[in-house]
């Protein structure tokens, strides 16, 4: 370079230097050494002069096609490590900002790389403690650490330096970089590979290591774990008309798979799509979809969510204006993105939104705009990102001058493409019908689906009295873990089974007496408990969130101000609960329950007592009064609602079958059935895992049991009911579990959950006697007269 060159690039420098310290130095929010925000800020200076612990992002970029990373030098400008070669992007997380969009902006800014969010995969934190520059700068600095896959390495002609940041940039292996780490080598900036950021090292290697023959038997033995069947249903009793009906609404019914897909994880539908596509190229890539199908994500519901798949499985997609151009290079090709972690709060709130950001926001709110934010029908987005998104695009962002960065998105907005074809379907159906409630239920569903008003179109729902039945839109919240607040979209079609469903009228009938007689204080009992509709139907298909373990039975909807008001109504699917006795239940007893007992499992009690756990839903605790007289739910529990609430209509629905025996509803031969059928049902549910709510609360129930004597475990590892002590201890359970949701107790509610929510030795035992033996832990159903139905065979 000639002098006078030189001399031009310095001036330039300094120019942008002093520009610089005119504008208001970066402030950043300090934070305690656990990594939470103190409410304070302060300049970037001054965190580093005191040693305050912060924020901060890294981004790799790694090019799986030769199994190398990307670094960048550090400028010669820089107050820490200047000259030295480090991670591809890395910045800090100013105050107030976001990790995720910290890490999109910093790689724009630093390499001139615009990538969306899916690019990006969170791997850990890590925590940077270390003292230079003569002690100086004191660096206590927590990085969320992110991948960036691509298939090949970017040109570097390709990359747009930030001259103040970055002086060059390299690719360099994977292995020689670790390498080079490891002897601590002077030109790199130093980070200890034997320690957590070895972490970095050990994902990508083991994700590119696996063998395919391998990973074949491990997908296969995990896919055995289901029970393939094919589920029956009579059509005889429809009219021509609801046949019609009923081929649009599976129509419908598989849009609602659509949303589910989306509501798990962004990147989830073109994972989902790229395996489809790519199924018939291999074995193991037949098996990864066959699982996904199971799972509907990558993370193994049976397997306390434990990814089977990772990033380098995932879609490649092709971004031809990332960069800047580059002759004949075609753009950054790149894998879509999911984290090897099940994100807690899905698809419903920004990834890196953590508990704290949204109840500090939520406080701000007024009180209409509290009731939304945990409304089940909306998402929460970052105006930060959306801004972001219009600035990378060139377009013009628009300015906001709140002070908070997240807002509500209604599901009417956010999945509107999708809605808009469901509502169109069911309105054609409705037209159809000749039953006066299906229509009406029908018809109002697909007016809830565009206006995010759900209340007429669930009375409906609960009115419904058609041979044709069906159930579709948003209802559980099993998906939201990080609070329980969001719906997911769902499907069930099935066909009346009137005679069974007459049999039934007396669980409904009776939901008044059982509140009465709850064990719990009367201040926290309902005086106006409605009857609740019971209906039995045959399945023909489900859809949307009916993942991994299949649901025999649900009682809907959730929404507290329509229990209130008419209470819930349940829908008992029967085919698919003699299929899992059959398959599954009756072979757990046959290895997991003494000889003397094995005989009193039977269906009647498994039936019994499903339909008693569903109407134990519609009882108990709901709108409750807390200490200080404010009025709240039951859904104060948070994250531990779910889990309880399941352990309580299981442990109340059997003191209610209990009650009703004695109250002479059902006969006394059922007492024994009962318990020992339900102690056999414990190990079915457990084996669900113990990061899902009916696997959590089970093991509760089993060990709280267990551990009072009430389950008895024998030397040939076989287990009975001690019929002394299990009415008593399932009395004394309930009544917990009922007082602690009247109370809104959710310090109670932890400590119940740390002590028996557990997988304790006597659970192992059993559970490993069924995996030896590999008896199913549950059913994957089969269609076919869906399939026919849309195939016009029937």
């Amino acid at each position: 370079m000639c002098f006078l060159a030189f001399l031009h690039k310095l001036l330039t420098l300094v120019k942008k230097t002093m520009a610089a310290e005119v504008i208001e130095e970066e402030r950043l929010d300090v934070l305690t050494r656990t990594g939470q925000k103190t409410g304070i800020s302060k300049p970037r200076g001054d965190i580093h002069r005191d040693g305050d612990y912060h924020r901060a992002v890294h981004v790799w970029i790694f090019s799986e096609g030769t199994q190398e990373l990307l670094l960048q030098q550090r400028a010669e400008c820089k107050d820490s490590w200047p000259g030295l070669w480090d991670v591809s992007s890395a910045g800090h997380i100013s105050a107030g900002d976001s990790s995720l969009v910290t890490a999109r902006r910093e790689l724009h800014e630093e390499l001139g790389i615009t990538l969306p969010k899916d690019a990006f995969e969170p791997l850990f934190v890590f925590l940077q403690e270390c003292v230079i520059n003569d002690g100086n700068f004191i660096n206590n600095e927590y990085n969320d650490v992110y991948l960036v896959t691509t298939l090949d390495p970017i040109p570097l002609e390709a990359f747009t330096l930030q001259e103040s940041e970055v002086s060059a940039v390299k690719y360099i292996s994977l292995e020689v970089y670790r390498s080079l780490l490891a002897k601590e080598d002077p030109q790199y900036v130093p980070y200890d590979v034997n320690d957590q950021y070895g972490q970095l090292f050990e994902i990508i290697s083991k994700r590119y290591k696996q063998k395919a023959e391998a990973r074949s038997l491990t997908l296969q033995k995990q896919l055995n774990r289901y029970a393939r069947i094919s589920l029956k249903a009579e059509l005889k009793g429809l009219s021509d008309s609801d046949k019609e009906a009923l081929k649009l609404l599976i129509k419908a019914a598989k849009i609602m798979d659509e949303i589910f897909c989306l509501q798990v994880w962004y990147s989830n539908p073109s994972l989902r799509g790229w395996l489809e596509q790519n199924a018939d190229e291999s074995q193991l890539n037949k098996l990864k979809w066959m699982y996904y199908l199971i799972n509907k994500s990558p993370w193994s519901c049976l397997d306390e969510n434990e990814s089977f798949l990772t990033t380098a499985d995932s879609a490649v997609k092709i971004l031809s204006e990332a960069t800047k151009p580059v002759a004949g290079w075609k753009g950054i090709k790149y894998r879509t993105a999911f984290p090897t972690s099940k994100p807690p709060g899905a698809n419903f709130y920004p990834p890196d939104m953590d508990k704290m950001e949204f109840e500090l926001w939520k406080k701000s709110l007024p009180e209409d705009k509290r009731k939304e934010a945990i409304g089940f029908f909306n998402v929460i987005k970052r105006k930060s990102e959306a801004m972001l998104d219009k600035s990378l695009s060139h377009s013009t962002p628009s300015s906001t001058s709140d002070t908070h960065d997240l807002y509500v998105v209604p599901y009417s907005e956010e999945y509107s493409s999708f809605l808009l074809r469901a509502a169109d379907l069911l309105h054609k159906a409705g037209d159809l019908t000749n039953s006066s409630s299906l229509k009406k239920f029908l018809h109002s569903k697909a007016e809830a689906f565009l206006s995010n008003e759900y209340y007429d179109s669930d009375i409906a729902w609960m009115d419904l009295d058609s041979k044709l039945d069906i159930t579709i839109g948003p209802y559980e919240t099993y998906e939201d873990a990080l609070f329980g607040y969001k719906a997911t979209f769902e499907a069930f079609i099935g066909i009346k089974d009137d005679e069974a469903t007459a049999q039934l009228k007396v669980f409904g009938d009776n939901l008044q007496v059982l509140e009465k007689n709850l064990p719990m204080d009367d201040i926290y009992k309902s005086g106006d408990v409605i009857a609740a509709p019971i209906r039995v139907i045959q399945l023909v298909y489900n859809s949307g969130d009916v993942k991994g373990p299949q649901t025999i039975a649900f009682n809907l909807p959730n929404d507290e101000c329509i229990v209130k008001d008419r209470g819930t109504s349940m829908v008992i699917l029967k085919n698919v609960s003699e299929a899992k006795f059959k398959l599954i239940l009756q072979p757990i007893a046959d290895v997991c329950v003494a000889k003397e007992q094995r005989e009193l499992v039977d269906f009647e009690s498994f039936f019994t007592h499903t339909i008693c756990h569903e109407c134990c839903h519609g009882i108990g605790p709901h709108t409750i009064t807390l200490p200080n007289g404010q009025k709240s739910t039951v859904r104060l529990l948070q994250e531990l609602h779910s889990s309880l609430e399941e352990a309580k209509a299981d442990i109340v629905g059997l003191w209610a079958i209990n009650f009703l025996i004695n109250k002479d509803f059902f006969p006394k031969t059922l007492v024994k059935s009962m318990y020992v059928s339900f102690l056999a049902g414990c190990f079915r549910s457990v084996r669900f895992g113990l990061e899902e709510a009916h696997g959590k609360g089970q093991a509760l129930q089993f060990n709280y049991l267990f551990d009072k004597g009430a389950f008895v475990l024998h030397p040939d590892g076989t287990f009975s009911v001690d019929f002394d002590k299990v009415e008593g201890v399932v009395e004394t359970l309930s009544r917990e579990i009922l007082t602690l949701q009247a109370q809104g107790d959710k310090r109670t509610a932890q400590t119940l959950l740390s002590k028996y929510c557990l997988m304790t030795q006597p659970l192992k035992c059993a559970l490993e006697k069924l995996e030896r033996i590999q008896v199913p832990v549950d059913i994957a159903p089969d269609f076919p007269i869906a399939d026919q139905i849309l195939l016009n065979n029937l």
